[in-house]
């Protein structure tokens, strides 16, 4: 049947102070976050004007790829909705209809497997569908890309230069860090048909990305970005704490790679450029935070390549030979099992 559009599809972020806190609550609807945590997450918008940062990095990576598709002849129309602020997704698939877009291929910016950073992103493409009806555009999701060239490449060039401004200390006293959006841990028993995939495809990357980067650092993952409630296990150890841990032991500078985000959104430019690095001074840890691939040319042009891989995948007698570009282990797969990443447990 083939596919007649391209759908970009994230997270979404407020655009001025009076978005934050409705996006706020579309985020945490029916997660029991206290209503103290939402008016701190809030406080922490405000400090940048009530604007995320995401929304832009979305337009910038949509124009890249526009004009990378059209250099390499990919006749697909691009679009772009969100999870939880404008562009809404429902929206989006409304007006894709109206264009006569009936299958598009949808990029989400996650590279991983959980139920937040994927099955959700798959319910939210069924609800939004649900509500435009029955002459909505079907959406296929590309797979993971965890460990893609695209990605993980420009992580370890960000890791390189991040280093190369800290001050000059033995490889045994220098770390780096890794670090994502932690989850509640019942969800990432369940990340993936065989349990434990957010933190295997996690740690893989880690592993890529230290090889290229930082061959001759130790490093570690560590989280980051804790929403939930307080009594309600989430991965461990969180990057404050683990900074706190690292200077106890004689480490006297840290590269801090946010591998868990394709650009610098709230979490990173607040998590890490404010609060790590408030706690790294306190510390006197000398700090530096390595840069995402936002619109690094290697990682739009991975966007570009996964919708070619999933067209040839379509297109080909037996999908098995079709080439894919990846540097680890970790399974990835076109579509996911319908047992694939269920929600947490609510505790």
């Amino acid at each position: 049947m083939g596919y007649d559009a391209f759908l970009l599809l994230s997270f979404g972020g407020p655009e001025r102070p009076a978005d934050v806190m409705p996006f706020l609550q579309n985020v945490t609807r029916g997660r029991g976050v206290p209503p103290e945590r939402l008016a701190e997450v809030a406080e922490h918008y405000q400090h940048f004007g009530g604007v995320s940062p995401i929304n832009e990095q979305c337009r910038q990576l949509l124009a890249a790829l526009t004009a990378g598709f059209a250099e390499h002849d990919l006749d697909l129309p691009l679009y772009w909705g969100n999870r939880n602020w404008h562009p809404m997704l429902a929206d989006t698939l409304a007006t894709m209809r109206d264009d006569g877009i009936t299958r598009a291929l949808a990029f989400v910016t996650s590279p991983y497997g959980s139920y937040s950073s994927c099955r959700q992103y798959l319910e939210d493409i069924a609800a939004a569908r649900a509500a435009v009806g029955p002459q909505a555009p079907v959406v296929h999701k590309l797979r993971h890309y965890h460990d893609h060239p695209g990605f993980v490449e420009p992580l370890a060039d960000g890791v390189r230069q991040a280093r190369a401004g800290l001050p000059q200390t033995r490889p045994e006293r220098t770390r780096l860090v890794m670090t994502a959006h932690s989850i509640p841990t019942s969800m990432a028993a369940t990340a993936g048909p065989d349990g434990g995939r957010y933190q295997a495809q996690l740690d893989e990357t880690a592993r890529l990305v230290a090889k290229a980067g930082a061959p001759d650092l130790e490093w570690d993952l560590a989280w980051q970005s804790r929403s939930g409630p307080a009594h309600v296990p989430w991965l461990e150890p969180d990057i404050n704490d683990h900074l706190e841990s690292l200077a106890a032991r004689g480490v006297q500078a840290v590269v801090v790679s946010p591998i868990g985000f394709v650009s610098d959104h709230l979490e990173v430019v607040w998590d890490l450029d404010t609060e790590a690095a408030d706690t790294a001074k306190r510390l006197g840890l000398a700090y530096a935070r390595a840069a995402t691939p936002g619109v690094d040319p290697r990682f739009v042009a991975m966007v570009r390549q996964l919708v070619q891989e999933r067209i040839a995948v379509e297109q080909a007698a037996d999908p098995a030979t079709v080439a894919r570009e990846r540097l680890g282990d970790v399974p990835v797969w076109d579509t996911c099992a319908s047992h694939c990443c269920p929600p947490p447990r609510r505790g």
